[in-house]
């Protein structure tokens, strides 16, 4: 599946709408290409006491449901239809899922693609070893 195919699942879960007075949702979607072929998306939820969690969590969620935890592929979509970063939150988050997470290719902005462990380099779960290997290899 291509980052383009998987941005157009991702921009068909946005929808932006205020769910009360202290909660809004669907500003961000987020689409995962997991190992297994399948694509989870979700949208973020933002509370007034930050209570809510970003639309990559909520992908990653339905992903765990469903028995998966391999990302190959992921890419989030603001509400206007641009292509955002994964925060730091949820790049340690998907990282964790699964040990092979930090290869997973991430489309940070159009056309820019970066490793999940490229975009947490200095992870505190990473030998020097590692760091040094991600550092230096360049995989952008």
């Amino acid at each position: 599946m291509t980052f383009e195919e998987l941005y157009q699942h991702a921009y068909s879960v946005l929808n932006p709408r205020k769910l009360s007075e202290d909660a809004e949702a669907g500003g961000v979607g987020a689409a995962l290409l997991t190992d297994k072929g399948n694509v989870y998306v979700g949208v973020c939820i933002d509370t007034a006491c930050s209570m809510g969690f970003c639309a990559e969590h909520a992908a990653a969620a339905a992903m765990v449901t469903a028995g998966e935890s391999r990302v190959v592929k992921m890419i989030a979509v603001g509400w206007d239809g641009h292509i955002m970063p994964p925060c730091g939150r949820c790049r340690e988050f998907i990282s964790q899922l699964n040990d092979g997470n930090v290869n997973t290719r991430v489309m940070v902005r159009k056309d820019v693609v970066w490793t999940l462990g490229n975009l947490l380099p200095y992870g505190w779960r990473r030998t020097e070893e590692e760091t040094a290997s991600a550092h230096d290899d360049g995989d952008q």
